[in-house]
């Protein structure tokens, strides 16, 4: 698989598109005003201090800046590491300890605290939380195992490891280092936080578009496309520091005739994943609807006419939209519960052969997707990790 990623700033934001294949399958956009995009960030680390307990959901809500209050899951509380401990019990309002951000503000929901730390590289991720040693479901078995012996001599009781789905070309030499590195980073992180105050910032995350490229598959990344000479020169800077062997991938567009948005189409594809109804080739249609719970697609037969067998033609229907849900889950970069209501099969081999078409299309995800069940109401329930927030908020800052 050939993949190409297109940066530009467009509309005070800064847009990135990755394709594969020639095809853009995923859209990320965050503003260009880095004063707001730095700031209360997934990622970011904070000296907090603990302002209120609400025992009976097992909370606490820990400031991170005069103000600023975000959810804490108190069971972590156990391996937190503290910078000042008010009593005896594992949690009291007072304390102060290291929190890292796990989920960002949406709309009315506060941000996500967490003590479980995470150090995110290009081919292993450290955390705190859970000591240990795993590696990406995305990575082929035989990889898994072989990895996961040859890192047992780092296992141990203060950290874990996630190897990362990146890993799988790299040198295991390449592994070890970086490893070593975030290590480090860890170790530095701890020491500096006793001497620091309450709300300072411990650890600043990336820009989002930096984050995107060091998360983005480099198997078959051919280039990355920039327009623009600032935007350029960052994303350079990052490259000759963390990444120097692919800087020979990076290539500055110049021509102002004609754009990048132009050039790939960019804005129709935008249009297209904004809208609530996608057109299949076959003449039927989904409608995509956000609610504040859940994500609902509606398959609907539209133009396409069931000849002498309904039953075929509705699998047929189903099949391509299946394949066109798991598409547009991506594009639109949805998570949390998603009900699609294909169009009934009353027959039971139709039906399991549609399920295995709809696994086998979200495993080609790179962010875990799941087929959870299909209710007594036919609608299937699907599942989708958030990592960032859906495309459709992102344009709304």
């Amino acid at each position: 698989m050939s993949r190409k990623i297109l940066m530009m700033e467009e509309d005070s934001k800064i847009w990135m598109f990755l394709m594969e294949d020639d095809e853009i399958v995923e859209i990320h956009c965050e503003p260009a005003d880095t004063s707001r995009t730095t700031r209360h960030v997934l990622g970011n680390i904070y000296v907090g201090k603990v302002k209120n307990i609400v025992a009976n959901i097992g909370a606490a809500f820990i400031e991170i800046e005069s103000g600023v209050e975000c959810y804490y899951d108190m069971s972590q509380a156990a391996n937190a590491v503290f910078t000042h401990k008010i009593g005896k019990k594992p949690l009291c309002i007072g304390d102060e300890l290291v929190v890292q951000i796990s989920k960002e503000a949406v709309k009315t929901k506060v941000p996500t605290v967490s003590s479980n730390l995470s150090f995110t590289g290009r081919y292993a991720i450290l955390t705190t939380g859970n000591t240990r040693i795993g590696t990406s479901g995305k990575l082929p078995k035989s990889v898994r195992e072989d990895l996961k012996e040859r890192l047992k001599p780092l296992k141990n009781e203060e950290y874990g490891l996630i190897i990362r789905t990146n890993a799988k070309d790299a040198d295991f030499s390449a592994v070890l280092k970086e490893i070593k590195e975030l290590e480090e980073n860890y170790y530095e992180l701890r020491k500096n936080a006793g001497t620091r105050t309450c709300f300072s910032c411990l650890l600043q995350a990336p820009p989002a578009y930096i984050t995107d490229l060091k998360n983005v598959y480099t198997e078959g990344l051919t280039e990355i496309v920039i327009e623009g000479q600032k935007l350029y020169e960052q994303v350079r800077d990052y490259y000759e520091k963390e990444q120097p062997e692919d800087l020979d991938k990076l290539r500055c567009y110049t021509n102002a005739d004609l754009p990048l948005s132009k050039l790939y189409s960019t804005k129709t594809v935008l249009d297209r994943a904004l809208g609530q109804r996608v057109w299949l080739k076959n003449g039927a249609y989904l409608v995509i609807q956000y609610t504040e719970a859940l994500t609902v697609i509606d398959v609907n037969s539209g133009k396409c006419i069931a000849k002498k067998n309904p039953t075929d033609t509705y699998l047929k229907i189903n099949l391509e939209a299946a394949k066109e849900v798991a598409k547009q889950m991506r594009l639109r970069n949805l998570s949390g519960i998603v009900i699609v209501d294909f169009i009934n099969l009353d027959d039971e081999e139709a039906e399991k052969e549609l399920l295995k078409a709809l696994r086998q299309f979200l495993a080609k995800d790179p962010i875990q997707s799941t087929l959870v069940d299909v209710t007594g109401l036919q609608l299937v329930e699907l599942t989708r990790k958030k990592v960032r927030r859906p495309l459709h908020e992102s344009l709304a800052e």
